[in-house]
C-alpha cells in the first residue's frame, strides 16, 4: 500500500559508524526535499518573481533540454515547487532582455545559471580552449578549421548578435557532428569556450553574440577566482542544493571531475564549512553543511509532478538511494521497447516517489494526453485523488482545457 500520510523523521541508525554522525534515510530524504525548495508554500494564485527567485535560489540551475512533449523542461521545476506562476516572467529573467538575471552555459548539461555565477565558470571556458571539458568532436573541428572559427567571430563583431541560420543561411548540413553545419560547429565551440554567449528568442532559438555585446559590464568585470577556488564555490553550491549527498552526487550537480571534486570537498571540510555523515543504508558516506540541526530534517510531505530533468531526480542513482525509485529516460528508446512511456513524469506524493505519469500536450485541440499511469505499489484512494488533482492543475496552468485519461482510469 502506498502511503497516504507522511512518514516521520527517523531516529539515528544503529548501523552508523561511531566516528560519523548518523542520519536516517527519512532524515536524508527530508533534507533533500527542503534543500531543493519543496518546503516552500505552493500558491493558490500565480506566484510573483520574489517567490520564483527564492525557489531558484534553492536549486541554483535550470536544466535545458530540447524535448518539449509537454513544455520546455526548464519551466517545470518552479511549477513543481510553487504551483502556477508566470512563464513570461521566467522568460524575462532567463531568456533575454534588460531584466535577465540568468545566463546560459554548461552547468549540469545545458543550463540557465545565475548571472553572478558567470565568473565561477570562466575556468571551464578556459579549459575548453585547451581541449578539456568540451566534446572532442567540437574541439577537433576548431583545430582543423580555424578560419571558420575566425569568420564567425568577425561576423559577430561586425554585425552584432545573430542566430546561426542568419550567419550561413545557405550552408548545407555536414555529417561529422550531429549533422551540424560548419558554422554551427564553430558557434558551439565558441559558446563552450566563452568567446561567444547566447540568449533565447521566439521558438527557443539561440541568438549568439560576443560577451561584451550581451552581458552586463559588471558581470564581465567581476573578479575571476582561481580555478580551484571556483570549483570549491561550486561544490559548496552543490551541498546547499542537495542537502545531504555523497561526493559523486555533489560533483554531478555541476559535472566536476572526480579529482577536482575531492579536492574541493576536502578544502570545504578543512575550513569547517561541510561535515561528513553516515546515511542509513548508503554504502558510502555523505556530506552536509556543518552545524545542521533538527530543523534541517523536519518532515516534509510535498506532492507534485516532476520534470524528467528536475534537479531533485536528474541524478538517477541518488534518486534510487533516496526514494527507492528506479527512473530512466525512454525518449530515445524504440516505442516497442519502452516500459513506461515517452515523456514520463515522476509523481511525488507526500514526500515519496510513488508513480510515473506519461503525459503529452496536444495543443492543436487544447488537450493534455495521459497515455499511461504506472504505480510503484497499490495506491490508496487518497493517492488517486491527489494525482487527479495534480494533473488537472497542470493542465490548467498549461492552458489545456481537456484531459484524456488512460482507458478505464476514471
Amino acid at each position: 500500500m502506498l502511503p497516504d500520510k507522511p512518514d516521520q523523521t527517523g531516529s539515528m541508525p544503529s548501523t552508523a559508524p561511531r566516528s560519523l554522525p548518523g542520519i536516517s534515510l527519512n532524515q536524508a530524504r527530508h533534507a533533500a526535499l527542503a534543500a531543493q525548495g519543496f518546503g516552500l508554500r505552493r500558491a493558490d494564485a500565480p506566484s510573483r518573481w520574489p517567490a520564483m527567485a527564492k525557489a531558484l535560489d534553492h536549486i541554483g540551475l535550470l536544466q535545458i533540454d530540447s524535448v518539449s512533449a509537454l513544455i520546455r523542461s526548464h519551466y517545470l521545476p518552479l511549477y513543481s515547487r510553487l504551483g502556477a506562476y508566470s512563464r513570461a516572467e521566467l522568460d524575462a529573467r532567463t531568456l533575454a532582455g534588460k531584466r535577465r538575471a540568468y545566463f546560459e552555459y554548461w552547468g549540469h548539461e545545458a543550463s540557465f545559471l545565475p548571472m553572478d555565477w558567470y565568473r565561477l565558470f570562466r575556468w571551464r571556458m578556459d579549459s575548453a580552449r585547451q581541449g578539456r571539458d568540451i566534446y572532442g568532436g567540437l574541439y577537433r573541428f576548431a583545430q582543423e578549421n580555424p578560419q571558420a572559427v575566425r569568420d564567425v567571430l568577425d561576423r559577430l563583431r561586425l554585425d552584432g548578435p545573430s542566430p546561426a541560420r542568419a550567419l550561413a543561411p545557405q550552408e548545407k548540413k555536414s555529417g561529422p557532428w550531429w549533422g551540424w553545419t560548419g558554422t554551427k560547429q564553430a558557434m558551439e565551440y565558441l559558446f563552450w569556450t566563452g568567446e561567444v554567449t547566447a540568449t533565447r528568442h521566439g521558438a527557443f532559438e539561440r541568438t549568439y553574440g560576443l560577451p561584451e555585446q550581451m552581458l552586463p559590464a559588471n558581470v564581465l568585470d567581476a573578479p575571476v577566482p582561481e580555478p580551484e577556488e571556483a570549483r570549491r564555490l561550486l561544490m559548496l553550491e552543490s551541498v546547499k542544493a542537495l542537502g545531504i549527498a555523497t561526493e559523486p552526487d555533489l560533483r554531478d550537480y555541476f559535472r566536476l571531475g572526480p579529482d577536482e571534486s575531492r579536492r574541493a570537498l576536502a578544502a570545504l571540510a578543512e575550513a569547517g564549512v561541510v561535515e561528513e555523515v553516515a546515511v542509513d543504508g548508503w554504502k558510502h558516506s555523505a556530506w552536509r553543511l556543518a552545524g545542521a540541526g533538527p530543523g534541517d530534517y523536519a518532515a516534509l510531505a510535498p506532492t507534485a509532478l516532476l520534470s524528467p530533468f528536475d534537479s531533485l531526480v536528474f541524478n538517477r542513482d541518488r534518486t534510487e538511494r533516496l526514494f527507492g525509485f528506479r527512473y530512466r529516460l525512454e525518449f530515445y528508446v524504440p516505442p516497442e521497447k519502452r516500459q513506461f512511456g515517452y515523456y514520463v513524469m515522476p509523481f511525488l506524493y507526500r514526500g515519496h516517489l510513488v508513480g510515473r505519469v506519461d503525459v503529452r500536450a496536444r495543443r492543436a485541440d487544447s488537450r493534455l494526453l495521459v497515455p499511461a499511469i504506472h504505480w510503484e505499489g497499490t495506491p490508496g484512494p487518497a493517492v488517486h485523488k491527489a494525482l487527479v488533482a495534480e494533473v488537472e492543475r497542470l493542465a490548467s496552468w498549461l492552458d489545456l482545457t481537456e484531459i484524456e485519461w488512460p482507458a478505464g482510469y476514471r
